[in-house]
């Protein structure tokens, strides 16, 4: 706890933040150049953004449990000094395979920084107003940094190179390395056991079934390979539910999830990434193999997402929350994500460009739900924990996140793919047939991320505690 509210702890472990978050899209942008470069498929694309976010949210809950083990410190400055070195390995690779293991690495160490950098924050400002100005700046970071990543990613893709989406976080980790020495004190260390058993069974089921979604349009989806691999995935989530009952430390205790505020939060954290990483990769395809924009200017696009979110993450939350209260202010910005999703439905690929009628609407629309709802969402997850599950609380919140978005990725990229194929076999021949084709996979892919969206905000109402409702982000006095 600090006295006085210092910017420095919170501007170190935001920086980490910041990187980890642009990790999760910078390379968005540079996907249609990388797949020339390196001759990845349309049905593999998807692996250069999962492999991150499956390796990082798989290995989130273990990364909680080693951060309370090594202490807060070396944990945050392992985790910056590993992701350093996956940065060089995937900025470097010479093939699609290598490039997917480098990310994959990226994701393990981003596993063990993540929950480090939250439980800083979490433990630096625990009360009354800095906890709310520290949460609110983490959320902005979660929710902006993603929009800011693409618009890197486009920068340096056109410019320099889009190795240089993955070699930028080098010298991003060595100013951090050199702020977590001066202002990051170093805390104390525990033993802790590990449920080796649920970890995993965890890793192995969600691999198992992001695995299946990615490629049942490849294999067909009743090969015995995507069959096999639900199988492996059910199994594999089964064992890991008997491992938390038999096990004495269990990796993620249930209780901190079925809380129904936390639970709450946690759904609205974790299933509106689904979409999210679903609407990033369909705009960025809009952009620039539909309208023909260049990656500068396809990143530059996604401005009005960023001033969006940081708008909706701080002013509009500030102001919203006290009239309406937490729980319906973010179900409401739930519903506003979902809107913004719809407008990119039915454009006419061969009419005028449509960034000022549908494009710049949807992006507000979006970014102000996303920035809302995780300012109301991620401090609800973390709050009313035990000091000693404080690291595994943190470590869920990422872990939904990142586990939503390889879902999404997964599940959005293999729909549009699959309904543009089938398009594209049906259409009449002819110049535009590719483009409307495409466009009826994009189509398909906002339907169903609507659709989440808005299953999502139910949910969180019906789950919510209503008593609660006008709380907003405020600590529990221990």
């Amino acid at each position: 706890m600090v006295a006085r509210f210092s910017w420095w702890p919170l501007a170190t472990v935001g920086l980490a933040q910041l990187m980890i978050v642009l990790d999760s899209t910078v390379v968005t942008i540079a996907l249609p150049v990388m797949q020339q470069e390196l001759g990845i498929g349309d049905g593999s694309r998807g692996w250069v953004i999962t492999a991150y976010a499956l390796a990082f949210g798989g290995l989130l809950l273990i990364g909680g449990r080693l951060t309370e083990r090594l202490g807060l410190r070396r944990a945050f400055t392992v985790g910056l000094v590993g992701f350093a070195i996956a940065s060089l390995c995937a900025g470097a690779a010479p093939t699609a395979e290598l490039l997917f293991a480098g990310r994959a690495a990226q994701g393990v160490s981003a596993a063990l920084l993540a929950p480090a950098a939250l439980s800083i924050i979490s433990t630096t400002y625990s009360e009354g107003a800095a906890r709310r100005t520290a949460f609110g700046v983490f959320g902005a970071l979660n929710g902006a940094g993603a929009a800011i990543g693409l618009l890197l990613g486009g920068l340096l893709t056109e410019y320099v190179s889009w190795r240089w989406c993955l070699l930028i976080n080098l010298p991003i980790v060595l100013v951090a390395l050199i702020l977590t020495a001066v202002h990051i004190p170093a805390s104390t260390t525990r033993r802790v056991r590990f449920d080796l058993v649920g970890a995993v069974t965890s890793v192995a089921a969600m691999t198992a079934l992001v695995f299946a979604l990615s490629e049942g349009s490849t294999f067909g989806w009743t090969s015995p390979v995507v069959i096999g691999s639900f199988i492996v995935a059910g199994l594999a989530m089964g064992g890991f539910i008997l491992a938390h009952h038999l096990s004495s430390a269990p990796l993620l205790p249930f209780r901190i999830v079925l809380d129904r505020a936390r639970g709450a939060a946690f759904l609205a954290i974790g299933l509106p990434q689904m979409a999210l990483f679903g609407f990033y990769l369909v705009l960025t395809y809009w952009l620039q193999n539909v309208l023909g924009y260049p990656p500068l200017l396809a990143g530059a696009a996604f401005l009005p997402l960023a001033v969006a979110i940081v708008l909706g993450s701080t002013t509009l939350t500030a102001s919203l929350s006290p009239r309406f209260g937490s729980w319906v202010l973010l179900s409401g910005s739930l519903i506003s994500m979902a809107a913004g999703m719809l407008l990119l439905v039915g454009i006419d690929p061969a009419g005028a460009d449509p960034f000022l009628v549908r494009f710049l609407p949807s992006q507000l629309l979006v970014g102000i739900g996303l920035g809302c709802s995780l300012s109301v969402a991620i401090p609800r997850a973390t709050e009313n924990v035990t000091p000693a599950e404080s690291g595994v609380a943190s470590a869920a919140v990422n872990t939904v996140t990142q586990l939503g978005g390889a879902l999404g990725t997964a599940l959005l990229n293999t729909i549009a793919a699959a309904v543009a194929a089938a398009a594209l076999a049906s259409a009449p021949a002819g110049a535009s047939a590719t483009a409307i084709a495409t466009v009826a996979g994009f189509d398909t892919a906002m339907l169903v991320a609507a659709a989440i969206l808005v299953a999502t905000a139910f949910a969180t109402s019906a789950i919510a505690p209503r008593r609660a409702n006008r709380i907003v982000s405020q600590p529990v006095e221990r």
